[in-house]
């Protein structure tokens, strides 16, 4: 069976649907989980004033809100059927508008689907039929997630990161992507250095140049890839985001004022460390001389 299924034959059909399947379940929690977050911060403040709450059972782990109640139209309350929620077909065949009002479905949630098939095709592509493979689809799944988090509400929810980051470490107990100790510093110095560099940018400028979210992503990274991948994934994302936002602010004359949320380019980053890390940090040090 497992030689079956290690056949690329198969197993990149697989990867390819699954992560079609994934995505969907992705955009419930980028939709759901915003709002999640935004209901307990409203009834904690509620409770601080004195007001009572009714405090929901945390049922299923507290995530029941994210499977129920079903799926619906946001703007009639049509329930989503389910040859209506195909991943990307269904979209494309009902040409991108709800059945019951006409109204329009946003375009994140085909290119989400789309963004997770694809990824996932390539981790399985690089990492085979392997746990490696697995845990990288797992922080891939998430990252992408979080990514569309930041980008809509600019905040990296603290229940995606922390998890990965616990889990990071306990996959390299046995040195899965690196050796424990790499990543338990790499976890450290991933906080720390963005935390420095947060409070120096704010004591030159008076501005915060970025969220407490980024310092938790780099750990994140640093917990899984450990501390020697840092600096690669810290060059490489502030060169993507400067370049983005410069393109944005010339090409498309975004109000340079606006912030624009760093985790996305330190996801990219950090995944694309994830596969080729190694890879490119030899060529450097060969191109180097080192």
């Amino acid at each position: 069976m497992e030689e079956v299924l290690a056949s690329p034959y198969l197993l990149l059909p697989t990867a390819f649907i699954l992560g079609l399947i994934i995505g969907s379940f992705l955009n419930v929690i980028i939709y759901r989980l915003p709002r999640r977050m935004e209901a307990e911060l409203e009834a904690a403040c509620r409770e601080h004033a004195g007001d009572e709450v009714e405090q929901e059972p945390n049922s299923w782990f507290g995530l029941k809100f994210l499977l129920t109640p079903p799926s619906t139209c946001p703007s009639c309350g049509h329930r989503i059927r389910a040859w209506e929620n195909i991943p990307l077909i269904s979209w494309l065949l009902q040409k991108g508008r709800c059945t019951s009002c006409g109204t329009r479905i946003s375009i994140q949630y085909p290119v989400v689907e789309l963004l997770s098939s694809l990824l996932s095709l390539v981790v399985v592509w690089h990492f085979g039929f392997t746990w490696q493979a697995l845990a990288a689809l797992i922080l891939t799944w998430a990252l992408l997630a979080m990514s569309v988090i930041d980008i809509r509400i600019q905040i990296l929810p603290d229940v995606l990161i922390l998890p990965l980051i616990w889990l990071g470490l306990l996959l390299n107990l046995n040195g899965m992507f690196t050796d424990i100790h790499s990543a338990v510093y790499g976890a450290v110095a991933g906080y720390l250095s963005l935390w420095f560099i947060f409070h120096l940018f704010l004591l030159i400028t008076g501005k915060e140049g970025m969220g407490y979210g980024d310092f938790k992503l780099f750990a994140l990274f640093g917990a899984w890839l450990g501390w020697q991948l840092l600096p690669q994934i810290l060059l490489l994302s502030a060169a993507v985001g400067a370049i983005t936002g410069i393109g944005m602010i010339v090409f498309l004359g975004r109000d340079r004022s606006i912030p624009i949320p760093f985790g996305p380019y330190l996801a990219a980053a950090g995944w694309i460390a994830l596969l080729w890390g190694e890879e490119i940090n030899r060529s450097y040090l060969k191109f180097a001389g080192l």
